[in-house]
């Protein structure tokens, strides 16, 4: 046992004893990377689904894909927005129609619930209203207040609404 702290003092020793006037070898840099024409980053976007109307000027509804548009002469002027139905037992009709009338503070006399901006296209009162797009309608199409507004000035008594 002696023996090993002998050579351990020695080894301890013999390290510290180091000449003073050495400086210890650098930390290797990491090689610089090659340089290369810049990639312009890309990002690959889906264009917005195309309305799967016949319909030119009026408004095209998508009951799978909950989905309204906007179209006046041939183009897409607002949409897809989001949009809301009507549930199994209520749904919304599906077909082609034309706007009956419009009424911008509609009340609903059958339920006593508000109908902003309602534009009204099928017989029971089913229109383009606002409304809450995660709450079933009692067969209308629920819009934002917003795209509510723009349906509402963007449709004409007479347009075409087509209903898939």
């Amino acid at each position: 046992m002696r023996m090993v702290l002998l050579l351990g003092a020695v080894l301890v020793t013999a390290a510290c004893s180091a000449p003073r006037g050495t400086t210890p070898s650098p930390i290797a840099e990491p090689a610089p990377l090659p340089t290369t024409p810049a990639t312009p980053a890309t990002t690959t976007t889906t264009p917005p689904p195309t309305p799967p109307c016949a319909v030119t000027t009026g408004a095209c509804v998508s009951l799978a894909q909950r989905l309204a548009w906007l179209l006046r002469d041939g183009r897409v002027v607002r949409g897809p927005v989001p949009a809301g139905f009507g549930p199994p037992d209520q749904a919304t009709p599906a077909g082609s129609f034309h706007v009956v009338w419009k009424d911008r503070e509609h009340r609903s006399s059958e339920y006593g619930t508000d109908m902003p901006n309602s534009v009204f296209f099928a017989a029971g009162g089913i229109a383009f209203h606002a409304g809450p797009l995660d709450a079933p309608s009692h067969g209308c199409v629920h819009l934002s207040d917003a795209d509510s507004a723009a349906f509402f000035d963007g449709l004409n008594v007479g347009d075409a609404v087509q209903v898939l």
